[in-house]
Protein backbone atom coordinates (compact mmCIF):
# COMPACT_ATOMS: atom_id res chain seq x y z
CA UNK A 1 0.00 0.00 0.00
CA UNK A 2 2.74 2.09 0.86
CA UNK A 3 4.91 1.17 -2.67
CA UNK A 4 1.39 1.87 -4.06
CA UNK A 5 0.85 5.72 -2.89
CA UNK A 6 4.36 6.05 -3.27
CA UNK A 7 3.99 5.51 -6.89
CA UNK A 8 0.79 7.81 -6.99
CA UNK A 9 2.81 10.66 -5.25
CA UNK A 10 6.05 10.49 -7.56
CA UNK A 11 3.16 10.07 -10.63
CA UNK A 12 1.18 13.29 -9.55
CA UNK A 13 4.19 15.10 -8.72
CA UNK A 14 5.89 14.14 -12.37
CA UNK A 15 2.44 15.37 -13.66
CA UNK A 16 2.49 18.53 -11.59
CA UNK A 17 6.10 19.21 -12.96
CA UNK A 18 5.35 18.53 -16.48
CA UNK A 19 2.35 21.41 -16.14
CA UNK A 20 4.19 24.08 -14.90
CA UNK A 21 7.23 23.72 -17.41
CA UNK A 22 3.66 23.95 -20.05
CA UNK A 23 2.81 26.77 -18.52
CA UNK A 24 5.92 28.40 -19.38
CA UNK A 25 6.53 27.33 -22.67
CA UNK A 26 4.73 30.45 -24.29
CA UNK A 27 4.93 29.08 -27.85
CA UNK A 28 7.48 26.73 -29.34
CA UNK A 29 11.04 28.25 -28.62
CA UNK A 30 9.81 31.30 -26.26
CA UNK A 31 9.73 30.33 -21.96
CA UNK A 32 8.58 32.77 -19.84
CA UNK A 33 11.59 33.10 -17.13
CA UNK A 34 9.92 34.81 -14.26
CA UNK A 35 8.10 38.27 -14.05
CA UNK A 36 9.97 40.44 -11.89
CA UNK A 37 8.80 43.80 -9.72
CA UNK A 38 10.80 46.87 -10.92
CA UNK A 39 9.25 49.47 -8.83
CA UNK A 40 6.32 49.36 -6.90
CA UNK A 41 5.18 52.23 -4.49
CA UNK A 42 1.52 52.41 -2.97
CA UNK A 43 2.15 56.41 -2.56
CA UNK A 44 2.35 56.96 -6.53
CA UNK A 45 0.89 56.14 -9.90
CA UNK A 46 3.25 54.72 -12.03
CA UNK A 47 3.11 54.27 -15.65
CA UNK A 48 4.49 54.55 -19.04
CA UNK A 49 8.05 52.97 -18.62
CA UNK A 50 10.90 51.94 -21.56
CA UNK A 51 14.26 50.64 -21.35
CA UNK A 52 17.46 50.26 -22.86
CA UNK A 53 20.99 48.90 -21.81
CA UNK A 54 23.35 51.51 -20.82
CA UNK A 55 27.76 51.41 -22.52
CA UNK A 56 28.27 50.08 -18.96
CA UNK A 57 26.12 47.11 -19.33
CA UNK A 58 23.22 48.01 -16.77
CA UNK A 59 19.49 48.00 -17.68
CA UNK A 60 17.74 52.01 -17.37
CA UNK A 61 14.20 51.94 -17.20
CA UNK A 62 12.05 55.21 -17.43
CA UNK A 63 8.65 56.05 -16.21
CA UNK A 64 6.21 58.62 -15.30
CA UNK A 65 5.70 58.84 -11.67
CA UNK A 66 2.91 60.81 -10.23
CA UNK A 67 1.36 61.17 -6.83
CA UNK A 68 -1.47 58.47 -6.44
CA UNK A 69 -4.15 61.01 -5.62
CA UNK A 70 -6.22 58.79 -3.47
CA UNK A 71 -3.83 60.11 -1.24
CA UNK A 72 -5.52 62.89 -1.28
CA UNK A 73 -8.72 61.10 -1.03
CA UNK A 74 -9.85 61.76 -4.64
CA UNK A 75 -11.60 58.56 -5.81
CA UNK A 76 -9.16 57.59 -8.81
CA UNK A 77 -6.37 58.12 -10.62
CA UNK A 78 -5.98 59.70 -14.37
CA UNK A 79 -2.99 60.53 -16.45
CA UNK A 80 -2.99 64.19 -16.06
CA UNK A 81 -1.17 65.49 -13.08
CA UNK A 82 0.89 68.73 -12.21
CA UNK A 83 2.92 66.56 -10.43
CA UNK A 84 3.89 64.05 -12.95
CA UNK A 85 7.48 63.73 -14.01
CA UNK A 86 10.13 61.57 -15.61
CA UNK A 87 12.64 59.08 -13.35
CA UNK A 88 14.83 55.89 -14.12
CA UNK A 89 15.82 52.91 -11.93
CA UNK A 90 18.60 50.65 -12.71
CA UNK A 91 19.63 46.80 -12.34
CA UNK A 92 22.58 44.77 -13.52
CA UNK A 93 21.01 41.75 -14.57
CA UNK A 94 17.22 42.65 -14.89
CA UNK A 95 15.85 41.05 -11.86
CA UNK A 96 17.39 43.53 -8.90
CA UNK A 97 16.61 46.98 -9.15
CA UNK A 98 17.45 50.46 -7.40
CA UNK A 99 14.55 50.98 -4.74
CA UNK A 100 14.86 54.97 -5.14
CA UNK A 101 14.29 56.21 -8.59
CA UNK A 102 16.82 59.07 -9.94
CA UNK A 103 14.79 62.18 -10.99
CA UNK A 104 15.59 61.99 -15.70
CA UNK A 105 13.38 65.38 -15.87
CA UNK A 106 10.91 67.39 -14.03
CA UNK A 107 9.06 70.19 -16.49
CA UNK A 108 8.97 73.13 -15.17
CA UNK A 109 5.96 74.55 -16.53
CA UNK A 110 3.75 71.14 -16.04
CA UNK A 111 3.51 67.38 -15.74
CA UNK A 112 5.34 65.23 -18.19
CA UNK A 113 4.41 62.05 -20.12
CA UNK A 114 5.89 58.68 -21.19
CA UNK A 115 9.64 59.32 -20.98
CA UNK A 116 10.93 57.36 -24.23
CA UNK A 117 14.11 55.94 -24.53
CA UNK A 118 16.92 55.49 -27.77
CA UNK A 119 20.61 54.81 -27.39
CA UNK A 120 22.34 55.60 -30.39
CA UNK A 121 24.83 53.83 -31.39
CA UNK A 122 27.41 56.93 -30.49
CA UNK A 123 26.52 56.15 -26.82
CA UNK A 124 24.23 59.07 -26.90
CA UNK A 125 20.56 58.54 -25.15
CA UNK A 126 17.50 60.58 -26.29
CA UNK A 127 14.37 60.92 -24.57
CA UNK A 128 11.10 61.90 -26.03
CA UNK A 129 8.47 63.17 -24.06
CA UNK A 130 5.21 65.71 -23.90
CA UNK A 131 3.59 68.35 -21.33
CA UNK A 132 0.26 68.89 -19.88
CA UNK A 133 0.19 72.79 -18.92
CA UNK A 134 -2.49 73.31 -15.83
CA UNK A 135 -3.51 76.50 -16.54
CA UNK A 136 -6.00 78.86 -14.39
CA UNK A 137 -9.09 80.13 -16.23
CA UNK A 138 -7.55 83.39 -16.48
CA UNK A 139 -5.08 82.29 -18.75
CA UNK A 140 -6.87 79.76 -20.51
CA UNK A 141 -9.07 82.89 -21.86
CA UNK A 142 -5.99 84.96 -23.52
CA UNK A 143 -4.20 81.24 -25.38
CA UNK A 144 -4.41 81.60 -28.82
CA UNK A 145 -6.90 79.45 -31.10
CA UNK A 146 -7.09 76.47 -31.22
CA UNK A 147 -6.00 74.67 -28.62
CA UNK A 148 -6.81 71.09 -26.36
CA UNK A 149 -7.90 71.61 -23.10
CA UNK A 150 -8.54 68.50 -20.60
CA UNK A 151 -10.34 70.23 -17.95
CA UNK A 152 -7.59 72.54 -16.61
CA UNK A 153 -5.02 70.79 -18.55
CA UNK A 154 -3.54 72.29 -22.24
CA UNK A 155 -1.14 70.15 -24.28
CA UNK A 156 1.66 71.54 -24.55
CA UNK A 157 3.69 69.23 -27.32
CA UNK A 158 6.80 67.38 -27.02
CA UNK A 159 9.83 67.64 -26.49
CA UNK A 160 13.56 65.76 -26.26
CA UNK A 161 16.32 65.28 -24.15
CA UNK A 162 19.75 63.96 -24.58
CA UNK A 163 22.19 62.55 -22.12
CA UNK A 164 26.32 61.50 -22.69
CA UNK A 165 26.48 60.15 -19.95
CA UNK A 166 23.97 56.86 -19.46
CA UNK A 167 21.78 59.16 -18.11
CA UNK A 168 23.55 60.56 -15.24
CA UNK A 169 22.56 64.10 -16.26
CA UNK A 170 20.34 65.58 -19.38
CA UNK A 171 20.83 68.05 -21.69
CA UNK A 172 18.41 71.26 -21.86
CA UNK A 173 15.30 70.82 -24.21
CA UNK A 174 15.07 70.09 -27.48
CA UNK A 175 11.63 71.25 -29.03
CA UNK A 176 10.28 69.71 -32.42
CA UNK A 177 9.30 71.47 -35.36
CA UNK A 178 5.60 71.07 -35.32
CA UNK A 179 3.66 69.18 -38.15
CA UNK A 180 2.42 71.26 -41.38
CA UNK A 181 -0.79 69.78 -40.80
CA UNK A 182 -1.04 70.84 -37.02
CA UNK A 183 -3.97 73.07 -36.39
CA UNK A 184 -3.54 73.43 -32.42
CA UNK A 185 -1.46 75.97 -30.22
CA UNK A 186 0.43 74.61 -27.07
CA UNK A 187 -0.19 75.73 -23.68
CA UNK A 188 3.07 77.81 -23.67
CA UNK A 189 2.46 79.37 -27.25
CA UNK A 190 3.17 79.25 -30.44
CA UNK A 191 1.99 76.30 -32.83
CA UNK A 192 1.82 72.49 -31.06
CA UNK A 193 5.29 71.09 -31.17
CA UNK A 194 5.18 67.13 -32.41
CA UNK A 195 4.93 64.81 -29.87
CA UNK A 196 4.38 61.04 -29.29
CA UNK A 197 4.34 58.12 -27.69
CA UNK A 198 6.32 55.42 -28.71
CA UNK A 199 9.55 53.88 -29.88
CA UNK A 200 12.14 56.20 -32.05
CA UNK A 201 14.80 54.47 -34.15
CA UNK A 202 18.54 54.67 -35.31
CA UNK A 203 18.67 53.99 -38.57
CA UNK A 204 21.62 52.05 -40.59
CA UNK A 205 23.08 55.56 -41.93
CA UNK A 206 22.64 57.47 -38.81
CA UNK A 207 19.52 58.92 -39.72
CA UNK A 208 16.71 58.93 -36.58
CA UNK A 209 13.38 58.16 -37.01
CA UNK A 210 10.41 59.51 -35.17
CA UNK A 211 7.00 58.82 -35.69
CA UNK A 212 4.82 61.48 -34.49
CA UNK A 213 1.19 62.67 -34.06
CA UNK A 214 -0.89 65.95 -35.71
CA UNK A 215 -3.69 66.63 -34.60
CA UNK A 216 -6.38 67.39 -37.04
CA UNK A 217 -9.20 68.80 -35.17
CA UNK A 218 -9.36 70.51 -31.89
CA UNK A 219 -8.85 67.56 -29.95
CA UNK A 220 -6.87 64.38 -29.60
CA UNK A 221 -9.50 62.07 -31.42
CA UNK A 222 -8.84 62.65 -34.45
CA UNK A 223 -4.95 62.19 -34.99
CA UNK A 224 -2.91 61.05 -37.98
CA UNK A 225 0.79 60.04 -37.86
CA UNK A 226 3.71 61.51 -39.45
CA UNK A 227 7.59 61.10 -39.83
CA UNK A 228 10.28 63.69 -38.41
CA UNK A 229 13.99 62.85 -39.35
CA UNK A 230 17.26 64.08 -37.55
CA UNK A 231 20.37 63.90 -39.42
CA UNK A 232 22.51 65.37 -35.84
CA UNK A 233 21.77 62.60 -33.12
CA UNK A 234 18.19 64.04 -32.29
CA UNK A 235 19.57 67.98 -31.91
CA UNK A 236 16.94 69.06 -34.58
CA UNK A 237 13.89 67.54 -36.78
CA UNK A 238 12.61 68.10 -40.15
CA UNK A 239 9.73 67.14 -41.43
CA UNK A 240 9.32 64.29 -43.99
CA UNK A 241 6.38 62.51 -44.74
CA UNK A 242 2.71 61.60 -43.85
CA UNK A 243 2.86 57.74 -42.49
CA UNK A 244 -1.31 57.57 -41.94
CA UNK A 245 -4.14 59.08 -41.87
CA UNK A 246 -7.82 58.55 -42.00
CA UNK A 247 -11.20 60.51 -41.62
CA UNK A 248 -12.91 58.16 -39.77
CA UNK A 249 -10.32 56.38 -37.55
CA UNK A 250 -7.17 58.17 -35.94
CA UNK A 251 -4.02 56.69 -35.28
CA UNK A 252 -1.45 57.25 -32.53
CA UNK A 253 1.35 56.14 -29.77
CA UNK A 254 3.29 54.85 -33.03
CA UNK A 255 6.78 52.62 -32.70
CA UNK A 256 9.50 53.01 -35.43
CA UNK A 257 11.49 49.73 -36.87
CA UNK A 258 14.35 49.32 -39.58
CA UNK A 259 14.44 45.74 -41.23
CA UNK A 260 17.74 44.46 -42.41
CA UNK A 261 16.28 45.47 -46.01
CA UNK A 262 16.13 48.80 -45.31
CA UNK A 263 12.55 49.30 -44.99
CA UNK A 264 10.53 51.48 -42.28
CA UNK A 265 7.81 50.04 -40.05
CA UNK A 266 5.57 52.12 -38.40
CA UNK A 267 3.62 50.05 -35.80
CA UNK A 268 0.42 52.23 -34.76
CA UNK A 269 -2.23 52.44 -32.72
CA UNK A 270 -5.67 52.82 -33.47
CA UNK A 271 -8.96 54.54 -31.79
CA UNK A 272 -12.49 54.16 -33.48
CA UNK A 273 -11.02 50.87 -35.04
CA UNK A 274 -12.08 48.49 -32.54
CA UNK A 275 -8.44 48.79 -31.18
CA UNK A 276 -6.60 47.25 -33.61
CA UNK A 277 -2.94 46.94 -34.25
CA UNK A 278 -1.93 48.62 -37.66
CA UNK A 279 0.93 48.92 -39.65
CA UNK A 280 2.48 51.01 -42.44
CA UNK A 281 5.55 50.64 -44.48
CA UNK A 282 7.83 52.58 -46.44
CA UNK A 283 10.42 51.35 -49.05
CA UNK A 284 12.06 54.85 -49.67
CA UNK A 285 14.04 55.96 -46.62
CA UNK A 286 10.39 57.27 -45.29
CA UNK A 287 9.81 59.89 -48.15
CA UNK A 288 6.72 57.85 -48.59
CA UNK A 289 4.65 54.76 -46.94
CA UNK A 290 2.17 52.87 -48.57
CA UNK A 291 -1.60 52.58 -47.27
CA UNK A 292 -1.62 51.64 -43.85
CA UNK A 293 -3.51 48.35 -42.40
CA UNK A 294 -5.11 46.44 -40.28
CA UNK A 295 -2.72 44.03 -38.67
CA UNK A 296 -5.39 41.38 -37.92
CA UNK A 297 -5.13 41.34 -34.06
CA UNK A 298 -6.16 43.83 -30.93
CA UNK A 299 -3.20 45.33 -29.23
CA UNK A 300 -1.76 48.58 -28.32
CA UNK A 301 0.54 50.47 -28.17
CA UNK A 302 3.16 48.14 -30.14
CA UNK A 303 7.35 48.10 -29.20
CA UNK A 304 9.15 46.14 -32.05
CA UNK A 305 12.78 45.09 -31.20
CA UNK A 306 15.29 42.90 -33.13
CA UNK A 307 16.44 39.51 -31.56
CA UNK A 308 20.00 38.52 -32.81
CA UNK A 309 18.61 36.30 -34.74
CA UNK A 310 16.93 39.35 -37.12
CA UNK A 311 13.59 37.64 -35.78
CA UNK A 312 11.08 40.95 -34.48
CA UNK A 313 9.79 40.70 -30.84
CA UNK A 314 6.51 42.49 -31.31
CA UNK A 315 4.96 43.30 -27.86
CA UNK A 316 2.18 45.27 -26.89
CA UNK A 317 -1.08 45.70 -23.58
CA UNK A 318 -3.92 43.80 -24.40
CA UNK A 319 -6.97 45.86 -23.23
CA UNK A 320 -9.45 43.06 -23.23
CA UNK A 321 -10.63 40.60 -20.81
CA UNK A 322 -8.20 38.59 -19.90
CA UNK A 323 -5.92 41.65 -19.53
CA UNK A 324 -2.69 41.41 -19.39
CA UNK A 325 0.34 42.11 -22.26
CA UNK A 326 1.15 39.96 -25.18
CA UNK A 327 3.47 39.96 -27.98
CA UNK A 328 4.45 37.78 -31.40
CA UNK A 329 7.68 37.01 -33.35
CA UNK A 330 7.96 38.53 -36.78
CA UNK A 331 10.15 37.03 -39.39
CA UNK A 332 13.26 39.77 -40.34
CA UNK A 333 11.33 41.70 -42.23
CA UNK A 334 7.76 41.96 -40.40
CA UNK A 335 5.89 40.72 -43.09
CA UNK A 336 4.20 37.88 -41.42
CA UNK A 337 1.78 39.88 -38.54
CA UNK A 338 -1.41 38.10 -39.98
CA UNK A 339 0.08 35.10 -39.27
CA UNK A 340 2.76 34.53 -36.46
CA UNK A 341 1.06 33.29 -33.42
CA UNK A 342 0.25 35.01 -30.50
CA UNK A 343 2.20 35.04 -26.85
CA UNK A 344 0.31 35.46 -23.31
CA UNK A 345 3.13 36.89 -21.45
CA UNK A 346 0.20 37.61 -18.85
CA UNK A 347 -3.34 37.51 -18.56
CA UNK A 348 -3.46 38.36 -14.56
CA UNK A 349 -3.72 42.28 -14.51
CA UNK A 350 -7.03 43.98 -12.78
CA UNK A 351 -8.50 45.74 -15.79
CA UNK A 352 -7.37 47.19 -18.77
CA UNK A 353 -5.11 50.15 -17.59
CA UNK A 354 -1.59 48.10 -18.32
CA UNK A 355 0.77 47.74 -20.71
CA UNK A 356 2.81 49.96 -22.97
CA UNK A 357 5.57 47.43 -23.22
CA UNK A 358 9.29 47.65 -23.90
CA UNK A 359 11.98 45.66 -24.44
CA UNK A 360 15.27 45.04 -24.23
CA UNK A 361 18.19 42.12 -24.65
CA UNK A 362 19.48 40.83 -21.67
CA UNK A 363 21.58 38.06 -23.47
CA UNK A 364 21.85 35.79 -26.33
CA UNK A 365 18.85 34.30 -25.48
CA UNK A 366 16.93 35.81 -22.57
CA UNK A 367 14.94 39.27 -23.26
CA UNK A 368 13.25 41.53 -20.82
CA UNK A 369 10.01 42.96 -21.47
CA UNK A 370 8.60 45.88 -19.25
CA UNK A 371 5.24 47.34 -18.74
CA UNK A 372 3.21 48.80 -16.13
CA UNK A 373 -0.05 46.92 -14.68
CA UNK A 374 -2.21 46.60 -11.50
CA UNK A 375 -3.62 43.71 -9.27
CA UNK A 376 -6.25 45.31 -7.97
CA UNK A 377 -9.40 46.61 -9.77
CA UNK A 378 -9.81 48.39 -6.23
CA UNK A 379 -7.07 49.05 -3.92
CA UNK A 380 -3.82 48.29 -5.93
CA UNK A 381 -1.71 51.24 -7.66
CA UNK A 382 0.09 50.75 -11.07
CA UNK A 383 3.63 49.68 -11.17
CA UNK A 384 6.27 49.28 -12.98
CA UNK A 385 6.85 44.89 -13.63
CA UNK A 386 9.02 43.16 -16.36
CA UNK A 387 8.94 39.52 -17.56
CA UNK A 388 12.03 37.76 -18.12
CA UNK A 389 11.50 35.52 -21.52
CA UNK A 390 13.98 32.85 -23.18
CA UNK A 391 13.72 33.11 -26.89
CA UNK A 392 15.99 30.03 -28.80
CA UNK A 393 17.47 30.99 -31.93
CA UNK A 394 16.15 30.26 -34.98
CA UNK A 395 17.74 27.34 -36.73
Amino acid sequence: MKKLLCHIFICLSSISILSAQTDNQLIPGVKKIKDVTIYKDSMFYSAFPSVIRLSNGEILVAFRRAPNRKVFKESKNNHLDPNSYLVTVRSKDGVHWSKRPELLYAHPFGGSQDPCLLKLKDGTILCASYLWSFIRPEGLAKLPKPFVQNTDAVFSGGYLLRSHDDGKTWSDLVIPCSVPSEINHSGLGGKLPAYNRGALYEGKDGRIFWAVVASDTESLKNTSVHLLISEDKGQTWQYSSQIAQDDKISFNETSMYETPKGDLVAFMRSESFRDQACIARSTDGGKSFSPWQSMGFKGHPLQAMRLPDNRVLLTYGYRHEPYGIRGRILNAECTDFTTAPEIIIRDDAADGDVGYTWSVQLDKTKVLVVYYINFDRNKGTRQIQGSILEIEPQK
